[in-house]
């Protein structure tokens, strides 16, 4: 009777779950919220909205983890798990892509961008003569060796792990950790001291747009690792089944790569005159 109720192939067929539908309404709020702030009417439904969509993330993948625990990520899931990180981060790809569309359509055609999108004259140029940018070789060019450095410590830490060097991995992700909130704080301070807002014409807001959201992608990345942290000191991770610690990787060098994209052609390529400092 056992034999006849047990499990004959390798594929995870997965309970039924509330957390989808509590997911998408979740959702729903932090839009709905989301809107109504932008538009001065009210700021409670945002962070209920928030904290329902925290709430969901941490009671979904908290189940999946156990789903991992109790065997159920089988080589062929462990496939289809990957296959659907890297879906994911081909949408984000795609997401970039319409930025520095907008960027470069703008840049290559200033006059063009003036007639059509109504914003101020840019004198024929770009940047727009007003627009004092950012001296690409100072806090810009120091962020992307932040970046890259974080590159190599999120590689040793996997490294570490492939090789069952608990030490080295829960070390290499508390300095990719570490250098993800520096990376923050210096674009922060950035921000804060740029000679241009956002609302200015077309190359404030696409640049504030494209490096604003890589920022985004900075902050869940490092959430992303600091969870894997955690779950590399309680021993979750195996060298032969991390596929958490896996798609955390995957998605910080992505981020990795868009940045060195707009260093190249926002700061670097689009310097027009620095600001004082």
């Amino acid at each position: 009777m056992s034999e006849a109720h047990s499990q004959q192939h390798p594929y995870h067929l997965v309970d039924p779950s509330v957390w989808p539908l509590i997911g998408a309404i979740s959702g729903g709020v932090l839009a709905t919220g989301m809107v109504l702030f932008m538009h001065d009417i009210t700021f409670v439904l945002l962070p209920i909205g928030a904290a329902m969509v925290i709430t969901t993330m941490y009671a979904w993948w908290a189940q999946v983890i156990n789903e991992s625990k109790v065997g159920h990520h089988s080589p062929i899931v462990q496939i289809g798990l990957r296959y659907g990180m890297l879906l994911f981060i081909a949408s984000e790809v795609m997401f970039f892509a319409a930025f520095f569309w907008a960027y470069f359509d703008a840049a290559l055609f200033p006059d063009e961008a003036k007639q059509f999108l109504r914003v101020a004259a840019t004198g024929g140029v770009w940047p727009p003569e007003s627009i004092r940018t950012f001296d690409p070789f100072s806090l810009p060019f120091l962020n992307t060796l932040i970046l890259l450095l974080s590159g190599c410590t999120v590689t040793w830490a996997h490294h570490a792990l492939r090789e069952g060097d608990r030490k080295g991995l829960v070390q290499g992700l508390g300095l990719t950790v570490a250098l993800g909130v520096m990376f923050t704080a210096f674009q922060a301070y950035e921000y804060g001291h740029a000679a241009f807002g956002f609302r200015d014409n077309i190359y404030t807001s696409t640049f504030f747009m494209a490096t604003g959201f890589h920022g985004f992608h900075v902050i869940v990345g490092t959430l992303f690792l600091i969870v894997c942290w955690f779950r590399a000191v309680r021993g979750d991770f195996t060298p032969q089944k991390h596929i958490g610690f896996e798609a955390a990787a995957w998605y910080w060098h992505f981020v990795d790569v868009v940045w060195l994209f707009l260093f190249t052609c926002v700061y670097w390529l689009g310097a027009g005159t620095p600001a004082a400092h």
